[in-house]
């Protein structure tokens, strides 16, 4: 082993590891957050979501009220269709 060799390289990482730093200015400019319009608009429009009920109630009242006079009547056709296009389903 060559200790000359060794001498060397350490050299050269004490010379890498001298490198001074310039200090660091502080400033006094802030972080800054803007909401574009849409991005507004699409708060008020998921607080609106977010509000209004699951169940639409009087759709509820009004099928349950045709069903139970025997008004109520699903065409077999009109719900395979209906279904199918749900599905992308091509015939």
């Amino acid at each position: 082993m060559r200790i000359d060799a060794y001498n060397q390289v350490n050299q050269i990482y004490k010379a890498a590891g001298s490198v001074k730093s310039d200090k660091v200015q502080k400033t006094s400019k802030r972080d800054k957050v803007e909401i574009s319009s849409f991005g507004k608009a699409y708060q008020v429009a998921k607080q609106a979501v977010a509000s209004a009920p699951d169940v639409r109630q009087d759709k509820i009242a009004d099928i349950k009220e045709r069903i139970q006079n025997g008004t109520y009547d699903v065409s077999p056709e009109a719900f395979a269709d209906k279904l199918l296009s749900d599905y992308d389903v091509f015939i």
